[in-house]
């Protein structure tokens, strides 16, 4: 089975709206690994490490996001293989 990495940053109301946490949850239903992080602009970035399906799943439910949030863009750059090892989806704080 092909891996595949995604590395995202997602602009729009994406903090405070549990978007980490739903996003970790995501991940985690999907057997991807990574992690998620708020930036201090107001953006969130993701990097996450998994089966090439899984990724892009995460990545077409990234584009909407959880019920509270407002995705206004989605900029991510997908590879083959995973750039490094990751155990888990973490939450960055």
């Amino acid at each position: 089975m092909e891996s595949a990495s995604l590395h995202c940053l997602v602009s729009g109301r994406v903090q405070g709206v549990f978007f980490r946490a739903s996003t970790r949850e995501r991940a985690l239903e999907l057997g991807v690994s990574g992690w998620v992080r708020n930036l201090p602009d107001g953006r969130v970035e993701v990097l996450a490490c998994g089966p090439a399906e899984a990724i892009d799943r995460l990545h077409a439910w990234l584009a909407e996001g959880p019920p509270l949030a407002r995705v206004e863009a989605l900029e991510c750059r997908r590879e083959t293989g995973c750039p490094e090892p990751l155990a888990g989806f973490r939450i960055i704080h």
